[in-house]
């Protein structure tokens, strides 16, 4: 249940207008300004981009217990964005056999709402 409940708020966070640093730009102007993909075809993989607007997002996964009956892949990684507050957001997780374990952090000026820690963290 917190797995969807963790997955809808970062289908929301993903889907909703974001606010550019640079105030002028409108979404049709941003730009990918660095894109990064490797997949070894076997499980592992890693990705990056980042964006004019300041989105980025980083990830990692490895095949863990390879050909066992328990088999999965742990991803590492983050992500952030500028909320329509002005403050500069970063989600980093962890996503292993043991669930979903992410870390919150805002930049000056910001707060995420003790609700939503709480949600997120268990």
């Amino acid at each position: 249940m917190k797995l969807l409940v963790v997955l809808s708020l970062l289908a929301i966070a993903a889907a909703a207008p974001q606010i550019s640093q640079r105030p002028n730009l409108k979404p049709d102007e941003v730009q990918i300004l660095r894109f990064d993909s490797d997949n070894d075809g076997l499980g592992s993989y890693n990705f990056a981009f980042e964006q004019s607007d300041g989105t980025k997002k980083e990830e990692q996964g490895e095949l863990r217990n390879a050909g066992a009956e328990d088999e999965f892949v742990a991803i590492k990684g983050s992500y952030s964005w500028q909320g329509p507050d002005g403050v500069v957001y970063t989600v980093t997780y962890i996503a292993d056999d043991t669930g979903f374990k992410p870390t919150i952090e805002q930049g000056p000026g910001g707060a995420v709402p003790p609700g939503v820690v709480a949600s997120l963290l268990g």
